[in-house]
C-alpha cells in the first residue's frame, strides 16, 4: 500500500520533532486569517488530484492560500512522493524514509496540466538525498513530460539545493523551466536550527549558477519571516540575491505548523511587509511579493507575465540609453 503520511499521526509525520517542547502557536493576527477552502472549482481540484494520484504541496505543507488557489484551479505540484529526507524546523511535510520514485509520475502531471488547462504550473518536490541524482533527472523527465502534453504551459520549477552537485543542477537548469525557483528561506544565522541539512551559500550558488548557464532563465527565491531575523539580516539577504543575479523575491510570514515545530517569534504587520517590498524595490529587483500571506507559488501565473513585462521594459529603457 502507497505510504499517505496524511493518514498518520502526527508523532509519526514528525517523529525527529518529538523531543521538542510544546509551544502552542496562540492566537494569530486579523491580518493572517483566511477563509476555509470550499467551493465547486476547490472540490473539483481535489478529485483531479485525487484520481491522478498526485500529491500537492498546497496540502502537504498546509499552505493558507489553498482555498484561494484551488478554486482558481491553481495547484503546485510535488513530485518524488510524500516523504522528505531532511527535517527543516519550519516544514509541514513528512519526514522519514521515502519509497522508491514512481517512473509514470512525470507523465501523470503532464496529464494532468493539460486537463486543468493550466497556463502556468509551479512543480516543487520533497529532498531526495536518498539518491545518487537528488532526483534532478526526475525534475527533467516531469518537466519534457508537461511540454509533451501541454505545449502552451509555462513552467516553474521549485527544486531543493540536488546536495551541490554542479552535474545535477545543470542537468535540471538545461531542461530550460521558464522559470527556477529555490528559496533560501532565512537568513544565514538561522541556518543551523531553522535548516540544518541545507547550506545558505549553496543555495545562493545554486541560483547564481542558473543565470550563469542560461542568462534568460528567470530566478525566484523566496524568504519567511517571524524566526528571529532582523531587518538588517533581511537586508543582507536581499543583496545576496541581487548579487547572485536573482529577478524575484518573495516575502511571506512564518505560520506555524504544530506546537513541535519552531514557534512564530515575531508577526509582521502589513505596514511593515510594505516597507520590505520598498526596500526590494530599491534594490532592483525585477519582482516583489511581501504581504503576510506571500508565498512562492502563489500567484505565480500572473506573476510570471508581470515578470515578463518588467523585464521587457527593462531593456528597452537600456537601449534608450
Amino acid at each position: 500500500m502507497t505510504y499517505n503520511p496524511k493518514l498518520l499521526d502526527k508523532a509519526k509525520r514528525h517523529p525527529e520533532k518529538q523531543k521538542n517542547p510544546d509551544q502552542p502557536p496562540g492566537r494569530k493576527p486579523d491580518w493572517i486569517r483566511v477563509k476555509a477552502p470550499q467551493g465547486k472549482a476547490y472540490e473539483e481540484t481535489r478529485a483531479l488530484m485525487r484520481k491522478a494520484t498526485l500529491t500537492t504541496v498546497c496540502e502537504e505543507a498546509g499552505c493558507p492560500n489553498i482555498g484561494e488557489c484551488w478554486e482558481q484551479k491553481h495547484a503546485t505540484f510535488m513530485i518524488m512522493g510524500e516523504v522528505c529526507t531532511r527535517a527543516c524546523a519550519f516544514c509541514n511535510v513528512a519526514t522519514g524514509k521515502p519509497e522508491a520514485l514512481d517512473k509514470l509520475e512525470p507523465l501523470r502531471v503532464g496529464v494532468a496540466v493539460m486537463q486543468m488547462g493550466l497556463k502556468h504550473v509551479v512543480v516543487t518536490s520533497v529532498d531526495r538525498d536518498d539518491l545518487a541524482d537528488s532526483g534532478a533527472d526526475h525534475f527533467v523527465k516531469t518537466i519534457q513530460a508537461i511540454r509533451m502534453k501541454a505545449p502552451g504551459t509555462t513552467v516553474e520549477i521549485l527544486p531543493g539545493d540536488f546536495r551541490g552537485k554542479m552535474a545535477d543542477w545543470d542537468h535540471v537548469i538545461d531542461a530550460r523551466p521558464d522559470v527556477f525557483n529555490h528559496n533560501l528561506e532565512t537568513v544565514p544565522r538561522l541556518y543551523p536550527t531553522i535548516r540544518p541539512g541545507a547550506r545558505y551559500f549553496r543555495s545562493l550558488r545554486l541560483l547564481e549558477r542558473v543565470k550563469e548557464r542560461d542568462p534568460h532563465q528567470f530566478t525566484k527565491s523566496g524568504l519567511m519571516v517571524g524566526l528571529g531575523e532582523s531587518r538588517e539580516e533581511i537586508g543582507q539577504v536581499m543583496d545576496d540575491m541581487r548579487v547572485a543575479g536573482i529577478d524575484f523575491i518573495t516575502i511571506g510570514q512564518y505560520l506555524q505548523p504544530t506546537p513541535k515545530h519552531t514557534p512564530v517569534m515575531h508577526w509582521w504587520s502589513p505596514e511593515e511587509f510594505e516597507g520590505l517590498a520598498r526596500i526590494a524595490k530599491n534594490k532592483g529587483f525585477l519582482m516583489v511579493s511581501a504581504t503576510p500571506l506571500t508565498r512562492s507559488s502563489h500567484h505565480a501565473g500572473d506573476d510570471f507575465v508581470k515578470l515578463k513585462a518588467a523585464r521587457d521594459t527593462q531593456i528597452t529603457k537600456q537601449a534608450a540609453k
